[in-house]
């Protein structure tokens, strides 16, 4: 197994764990912070702008899992892959937690 391998499993199970968030309040019309806010990751972006964003992480994300194999027989691809779906969970967590609503 080679080590890109598993740096993509990583950030694949990141960008799909990103997707929830973004795409669950953009479709339900609710703003939600987004790189492109004002300021960036604090202020809020419209629903379409989040549902666009949780897109482009959707297609990053399935690339990343294509290419990180993941479907694979391969137990350590999925594990990772889980790893970076837990990582990028908590930093969420920590920092939408400060985000004014």
């Amino acid at each position: 197994m080679k080590w890109y391998n598993l740096l993509a499993c990583f950030f694949a199970g990141m960008f799909l764990a990103n997707v929830v968030p973004h795409y669950v309040h953009g479709v339900s019309g609710a703003p939600f912070p987004t790189p492109f806010s004002n300021p960036p990751g604090r202020g809020m972006s419209s629903p379409t702008v989040n549902v666009l964003w949780a897109l482009l992480n959707l297609v990053v994300g399935y690339i990343l899992f294509r290419a990180g194999k993941v479907g694979s027989a391969k137990i350590a691809n999925l594990l990772v892959f889980l790893a970076g779906i837990f990582v990028i969970s908590v930093m969420l967590s920590y920092t939408f937690a400060s985000v004014p609503r």
